[in-house]
């Protein structure tokens, strides 16, 4: 495998998912996508291979009520809906999937807001 940028972001990610793999012990995954205009995340069951609940700054719930998709406060909105539609779907515990992303920034606002919305990870 070469070393080019996206190489290196995919190896990363397998990395984490594997990780995240191996501590879920049969909890729904919380996956994190991170562009550059949008926060997308989705509760995933891995052995059943489906979505359980799923927001994003696209949702018409969040929409209107951010100036950019791409920022603190849109990505801590999309956290709060998260854990709304968890609870919705009867989620409580979660592992975290920060995907390739550093723990920081709109992954970090998102993961809290998640959490203080009742979500356990």
């Amino acid at each position: 495998m070469s070393n080019k940028p996206d190489a290196l972001f995919h190896r990363r990610r397998e990395r984490v998912r594997f990780r995240v793999r191996l501590a879920a012990k049969g909890r729904p995954r919380l996956s994190v996508f991170r562009s550059s205009r949008h926060i997308y995340v989705q509760i995933i069951d891995d052995r059943d291979g489906r979505t359980l609940a799923a927001a994003s700054t696209l949702d018409g719930a969040i929409k209107p009520n951010v100036k950019t998709g791409a920022d603190v406060g849109a990505a801590t909105a999309v956290g709060k809906l998260i854990a709304e539609r968890a609870k919705a779907a009867g989620v409580s515990q979660v592992v975290f999937d920060r995907g390739a992303y550093m723990f920081h920034g709109r992954v970090k606002a998102l993961a809290d807001a998640a959490r203080e919305g009742g979500l356990e990870f």
